[in-house]
Parts: C-alpha cells; sequence; structure tokens
C-alpha cells in the first residue's frame, strides 16, 4: 500500500513538498548523556524502592521492652499525680464558688428586705404630703405636741439614715462577693484545662505502653504483670538509691494505734485493680490508697504524692515503722504503706493489683511518718 503524505507547494519553483519532515535525529553526547544516566538510575532506584518491602524495625527483646513499658508507666504515674492534684485543686474551688453563690444569695436577700425597709419611708413621706418635717412641726399650736414631734421626726430620720446607709453598705458587700466569684469561676475554667491536659497525657502514655505489651507474647505478658516493677534495661532491678545499709536495723516493732488500722485497710485491698485517678473502694491509684488507707484510720492526708510527703514527720529509712509512707523516684511520683520487715503495700501500676513488695524494687525517695 503506497505511503501518501500530506504536501504543498512551493511557489517559487513549482514542486511539491512534504508537509512534515521528520526530525533528524541526533546523538547525545557530553553532558546530556550523563544527565539521562543520571534520570534513569535515579527512577529504576525509586521503582526498586516502591517495589520492595520496608525495612522492617530492629525486633526488641521482651526485656527491652518491658523497661520500655515500665519508663511509660512511670510517667503515666508521674503525670497522674499532676492531674490528682489539678482535680484536687479544681474541686476546692467549685466548692469555694459554691460557697460564694450561696453567700451572694443570702446577702441578696436581705438587700432586698433593706430595701422594702426604704420602699416604706419613702411611701410614708409621700402619704404625708412631702412636707418638710420642719414645716410641719413650725406650724404645730402645742408646744408639747411639738416637742414630742420633734423628738420622733428626729428618730425616724435617724433610722432612715442607718438604713440608707446598711443599704450603701450591703451594695458594696455584694458587688465584693460578685467580684470573688467571677474570679473563682474563671480559675475554676482554668483548672478544669489542666485536668484535661493532664488526664490526656495519662491516656497517652498508658496507650503506648499497651502497643508495646501487645509485641509480647500471652505469657511473657502475664509474668511482666505478675512480676513486679523492673526498671533496668535487661528487666533487672533498679539499685536503691538510699542502698540496702539503710534498711531498718533490729526488730520491727508490730503496728498499733491508728497506724494497725491504715495497715488493715491495705491488707483489705490486696488484689483490687490500679486505676488511675482512682480512690477506692473497688479500685486505687498509688496516692489513692494510703490516703484511703489512713482515712479509714482517722487521718485526712491530701491526694497526690508530692503533697503527702509532706504531711507528717520526715523520718530516714533506717528509721522505717509500720504505718509509715514511704516514697519512690526522684519526683516522688510514687508512694506505699511500709509494713515492716522491708515491705509495703502499694498499687504498682495499670494492670497490676495492689500488692505486698519489697521496698527495694525501686529506687527510695524517701519517708514519712504520719501519726
Amino acid at each position: 500500500m503506497t505511503d501518501v503524505r500530506p504536501t504543498t507547494y512551493d511557489g517559487r519553483n513549482g514542486a511539491t513538498v512534504a508537509a512534515h519532515r521528520k526530525p533528524t535525529q541526533r546523538p547525545l553526547t557530553g553532558p546530556a548523556v550523563r544527565a539521562a544516566a543520571t534520570l534513569a538510575l535515579a527512577g529504576a532506584a525509586t521503582t526498586t524502592a516502591l517495589d520492595s518491602p520496608a525495612v522492617a524495625e530492629p525486633r526488641q527483646t521482651p526485656a527491652q521492652i518491658k523497661a520500655k513499658v515500665d519508663a511509660l508507666y512511670r510517667e503515666a504515674e508521674a503525670a497522674t499525680e499532676k492531674y490528682n492534684g489539678a482535680k484536687e485543686r479544681a474541686t476546692r474551688s467549685r466548692e469555694q464558688l459554691d460557697a460564694l453563690r450561696d453567700e451572694a444569695a443570702r446577702r441578696t436577700e436581705r438587700l432586698n428586705t433593706s430595701r422594702d425597709a426604704l420602699g416604706s419611708f419613702a411611701g410614708a413621706q409621700y402619704r404625708a404630703g412631702g412636707i418638710d418635717p420642719g414645716l410641719r412641726l413650725a406650724l404645730t399650736s402645742d408646744p408639747g405636741e411639738y416637742l414630742e414631734r420633734a423628738s420622733l421626726a428626729e428618730r425616724v430620720g435617724d433610722r432612715q439614715a442607718a438604713a440608707v446607709a446598711e443599704v450603701r453598705r450591703q451594695l458594696l458587700d455584694l458587688a465584693g462577693l460578685r467580684a470573688r466569684a467571677g474570679e473563682r469561676t474563671r480559675e475554676l475554667e482554668r483548672q478544669r484545662d489542666e485536668v484535661s491536659r493532664h488526664r490526656t497525657e495519662v491516656r497517652k502514655r498508658l496507650a503506648a505502653a499497651e502497643r508495646l505489651l501487645a509485641r509480647l507474647t500471652a505469657e511473657e505478658r502475664a509474668a511482666y504483670r505478675s512480676g513486679g516493677t523492673s526498671t533496668a534495661s535487661g528487666g533487672e532491678r533498679a539499685p536503691d538509691r538510699a542502698g540496702r545499709a539503710e534498711a531498718p536495723r533490729g526488730p520491727v516493732a508490730p503496728a498499733s494505734g491508728r497506724a494497725a488500722q491504715a495497715i488493715s485497710y491495705a491488707y483489705g485491698a490486696l488484689g483490687k485493680p490500679y486505676v488511675w485517678g482512682a480512690t477506692g473502694p473497688g479500685a486505687y491509684d498509688c496516692s489513692g490508697l494510703t490516703q484511703a488507707a489512713w482515712k479509714a484510720a482517722g487521718v485526712s492526708l491530701p491526694r497526690t504524692t508530692y503533697t503527702q510527703i509532706n504531711a507528717g514527720q520526715r523520718i530516714s529509712r533506717s528509721q522505717l515503722a509500720p504505718g509509715d509512707l514511704v516514697f519512690f523516684y526522684p519526683g516522688v511520683t510514687h508512694v506505699g504503706l511500709y509494713i515492716g520487715g522491708g515491705k509495703m503495700i502499694h498499687a504498682p501500676r495499670p494492670g497490676a493489683p495492689v500488692r505486698i513488695a519489697p521496698i527495694t524494687e525501686m529506687p527510695f525517695a524517701g519517708a514519712t511518718r504520719v501519726a
């Protein structure tokens, strides 16, 4: 079959020429060759990278995973104590705000009563025709009546002036109360934001810990849950900052009085779950357990570890006696109730119920004798 190409007429020589000529192909040389080669190699590398499976993250050993989970739980517990503190402050602010509002309502009622009294004065003056009391007295012909009315008018005037002054004072007091209530409301909103921020931080750390634990086998997870707190890489117990030489020396006297009551409560909590922010009776976090135990003994402790450590007499580790509070980690983020013999009852972490554990299992930070 004949290939027919479109043609055009060349008016200068009467010949027809092809309308479209195939451009002459010139070989690539010099920089052009190098650029083309570079693009080709880059394209091949990209294709290989997309087609190949992603490089897997090096598998961590169970001990490494447990150490990271321990660190996340410690961070979560520190955030929990901040959450507890912020929540406690918000609760106090809420109570103070309610008290201010109640007082404002009572004073508003008293103010309305005082205003009603002033209204009765004004009504009496209106019914009297608005005549100045001095003029009315001057028109009285009986001297005795004049003196009697003058004394009465003076007393009425004094009472009226006192009533006006009382209303003014009540108005100022009420304005002050409302201003303080407004400040407390704004403070409460800030504290609620703080509570929410710490709550989010706790949940983030706990979720990360659960993702790591999911890499372990069921048996490894069970062993971790029941094996106490391992804080060093490789699953070893972290050395106690105070050192074993600081352990209580000699026989430990049995607990008595309030300390015995607190310990009895803590024994009753054994096996109950750790839940961050919980104060019992069904679940506890670490400071929630010690607070509840001493509350059962009639002693009110503050809510957080970093306030409980200052709630009594600070003592050295060698002076420990049953009922004392024992604190751990440099940030004082964990607390347990000492029961003697180098052991405590504490709420360790999520997934680990309230249990008895040696106080050497975590870095010792201090101790306090509550009563």
